[in-house]
């Protein structure tokens, strides 16, 4: 129920997204926007002409101004994937922003006010990329105010019949994993590592079915 920002880590494929997607619908602000950037997909200079906005002429195509993704988001929440790729230079940026809640249009002096819950993800170990000096300390803090950890699919096999009961409904089966997979089956996928962890799952699913 709260506004703090949220720091969610996990390997690729764990649901990371899922889980923000469940925190917004649960908050006082979904009834708002919902907004999901993949800030690892964007080169710098996009990136933070998408997050913040741009003003026309600041740079070669900006024909007219642009209204930046945390303002399109006004009153709601901004998921920020991947925020572990971002550069250094962009995180001051993203720092501010958390800061003195409010955003600078790429060309404009003009800071703009902001009301976003900002909920971060990441696959990288924050920590360890501070101490590496590859992600800012203060920007860490900053997003780490509720620090939540999705396990790896190989930490919570006791999920697979769950997950294959939900994978085999939204592909259109009418089987259940108990129909389908014996209970040997099962051992075995239990027993699996499981590198893509979810995301693989669901492909070995739709696979064998």
């Amino acid at each position: 129920a709260s506004d703090s920002t949220i720091l969610i880590q996990g390997e690729s494929g764990t649901g990371k997204e899922l889980v923000a997607r469940f925190i917004y619908q649960s908050s006082a602000r979904a009834n708002r926007p919902f907004i999901t950037v993949n800030c690892g997909a964007l080169p710098e200079t996009l990136l933070e002409s998408e997050l913040f906005g741009h003003v026309k002429g600041s740079f070669t195509g900006a024909i007219s101004n642009k209204d930046g993704l945390f303002k399109v988001a006004s009153g709601g929440t901004i998921f920020l994937d991947e925020v572990g790729d971002t550069s250094l230079a962009f995180q001051v940026k993203l720092l501010r922003v958390l800061q003195e809640r409010e955003i600078t249009p790429v060309g404009s002096t003009e800071p703009v006010a902001v009301d976003v819950r900002v909920i971060a993800a990441t696959n990288k170990d924050l920590e360890a990329e501070v101490e590496a000096g590859q992600f800012r300390r203060d920007l860490f803090y900053r997003l780490n105010v509720i620090p939540i950890t999705v396990p790896p699919l190989r930490e919570r096999c006791e999920d697979i019949p769950l997950l294959i009961d939900h994978f085999l409904k939204r592909l259109g089966r009418e089987q259940t994993h108990a129909e389908l997979f014996t209970p040997a089956a099962l051992e075995v996928l239990a027993a699996y590592g499981w590198k893509g962890n979810i995301r693989e799952l669901e492909n070995v699913v739709e696979q064998l079915t």
